[in-house]
Formats: structure tokens, C-alpha cells, sequence
């Protein structure tokens, strides 16, 4: 079936037609999350026709909608339940309304980093695994698992998708989720630059004259031999580590799948977590393969169509 799909970020606004775990088409727009998700619907209806007319297809040839949003979601109502500085007025929209009203379709709604992981697992690096957990490495850090075959929610929708905010610095920085040394507070693009000064040699480092900083340059200038920089990954590789280590003992995965912005690093922190993951994860059973996302961009589009099949039929009929 044809999907509309669509991944909200902070950033950028990941637009698709997926039928059947394939993408048909794809487009981005800005996000402009700070002024809200409201101004940006019409932005989505849009682009989505768009598509469609490239395509050669209606709103009638497709099955519904699939949002990914980087909150915490109410997966059987469609609302969203809470909002961490991206889309402030997102719980207060009703978006299977807005769907059946513009667009004639259902829509289903899922945290962003469990489509993500929902994508690598029917179609990217976690295919015929049935016990993984992904760790998204972005602006924030974004986590969920998958048990014996089954995506984990909780009673609450917050069950699996909080591993950012798992401590791994006992006394560390206060976190904004109000936490102290969480992961997402130790190694995250969001915080990089406050990290950076916090640093002992950042007075003297070549990062101070980037306006924009991000891991790109981190690990640009660190192996250009730049002190801080090389101070700053190290501790970051750590952070991910030890993040890898907490989700695998909290939820006993045989894959921990990496994605996300910061991998395009990836040929460097791939074998890091790996290594890190060898020496102390506790699996007698055997070892955890730690492996790179396979989709990129496309995993929480990809992901879709299986979304909306897995929604109960009163939640497609709403």
C-alpha cells in the first residue's frame, strides 16, 4: 500500500511516499520548529501532493499517514504528550483531524526514533533480528528497543525512548530535562559547544573560530592534533559507549544499531562503541554485534506502511 510519511525534526521536515518498505519519493523542507507545528501542516499537504503528482498517483491511492515525531506520543490516540523545544503547540493539535480533514486519510503517530529503529529492522541493519535497540547520535540522543519481535512502549509511551537521559556521569551536567549527566547532556550536538568550553585547552583551540559547531569539526580538528578537540571526542566516544552498555544491559539486544547526523563519523565511533561494548558489556551468551544504520535519513519513513498496518482498526477509523 501507499503511505504518506513524514519525519519531524528539529531541522528538517523528511517527506515521503513508501509503499510496501520501499521509498517511492522523497523531499525535504525546513522545519522551523520554534514557530510551532501548525504553520508547517500545509507545508506537509503540499509537498506530499507534489509527490504524488510526480508519481502519477491521488490522495485516493493511498492507504494513510505516517508521522515520526521527536517526542513522547500517545501511539493508540494520536496525540502528542509532550514537547522538548521543537513544535510547541503540538499537543494541542489534533492530528488525525487535521489528516481526515485535509487529506481524507487516517494518520498514525510514533515517537521518531522508534520508526527509526522500526525501519532498520523491517528493511535496513537489523533485518531478521528480532532483539535490537537503535541509539539515534543528533542534536539530541534518541534510543528505543525492540523485544522478542515487539516495539517497547510502556504504559506511558516512554518506555525505551528515554536512554538519553540514562545517567552515565555520576555528578555531571545538569540536563534539561532536569536530570544530571544524562548522555544527551554529555555528548550531543545540542550541548557541544558548552561541553567544548568546559574544556582545559578550549582557549587555545582551532574550534573556537567555527560559528556552527558540530562532531564534523570535532573530529576534523581533533585529528588535525588540536587538543580540546581530540579531549572533547574521546569523552563523547566514552558517553556513547557507556550509553551502548546501559541499553544492552537494560534490554538484552543481540544488535545495536547506530544512526543519526553525528555518524558521518561514523568510521570512527562505529569501532569505538564497538570495542567499548566488547570490553564491558555483561552478555555471556555470546557477543552484541554493533552495527551502522542501513536507511540514513529514509529508516523512519521506511517505516511507515508497517506503522499504519499496525494500528488498531478503531485508531484507523477515528
Amino acid at each position: 500500500m501507499n503511505v504518506l510519511a513524514c519525519d519531524l525534526g528539529g531541522t528538517r521536515l523528511k517527506i515521503g511516499v513508501v509503499r510496501d518498505g520501499h521509498m517511492l519519493a522523497q523531499t525535504v523542507e525546513p522545519a522551523n520548529s520554534r514557530l510551532g507545528l501548525a504553520p508547517q501542516l500545509p507545508v506537509l499537504k503540499a509537498a506530499w501532493l507534489r509527490l504524488l503528482g510526480e508519481l502519477k498517483l491521488g490522495l485516493t491511492d493511498c492507504a494513510g499517514v505516517a508521522v515520526a515525531f521527536p517526542s513522547l506520543v500517545d501511539n493508540a490516540t494520536g496525540r502528542i504528550l509532550a514537547e522538548y523545544g521543537k513544535f510547541a503547540d503540538a499537543m494541542a493539535l489534533d492530528l488525525r483531524a487535521w489528516a481526515r480533514a485535509e487529506l481524507g486519510l487516517p494518520l498514525a503517530l510514533e515517537n521518531d526514533a522508534r520508526m527509526a529503529l522500526i525501519g532498520e529492522w523491517r528493511a535496513g541493519a537489523g533485518r531478521g533480528c528480532d532483539n535490537l535497540v537503535m541509539m539515534t547520535l543528533g542534536t539530541g540522543l534518541g534510543t528505543c528497543a525492540i523485544i522478542e519481535g515487539r516495539v517497547l512502549r510502556g504504559r506511558h509511551g516512554q518506555a525505551g525512548v528515554l536512554g538519553g537521559h540514562m545517567t552515565v556521569r555520576y555528578g555531571g551536567r545538569l540536563c534539561s530535562c532536569g536530570n544530571v549527566g544524562c548522555a544527551e547532556a554529555e555528548a550531543s550536538t545540542a550541548c557541544l559547544r558548552q561541553l567544548a568550553e568546559g574544556f582545559q585547552d578550549w582557549n587555545r583551540s582551532s574550534l573556537r573560530q567555527v560559528a556552527t559547531l558540530d562532531y564534523v569539526q570535532v573530529f576534523a580538528h581533533a585529528t588535525a592534533g588540536d587538543a580540546c578537540a581530540a579531549a572533547l571526542r574521546d569523552h563523547s566516544l566514552l558517553v556513547w559507549g557507556t550509553l551502548a552498555v546501559n541499553l544492552i544491559h537494560a534490554y538484552d539486544p543481540e544488535i545495536v544499531i547506530l544512526g543519526g547526523g553525528i555518524m558521518a563519523s561514523g568510521e570512527v565511533i562505529l569501532p569505538a562503541v564497538a570495542d567499548y561494548v566488547r570490553q564491558h558489556a555483561h552478555t555471556p551468551w555470546g557477543q552484541v554485534r554493533v552495527a551502522a544504520s542501513a536507511l540514513g535519513d529514509t529508516a523512519a519513513l521506511v517505516a511507515g506502511d508497517w506503522l499504519l498496518r499496525e494500528q488498531p482498526d478503531s485508531a484507523r477509523a477515528s
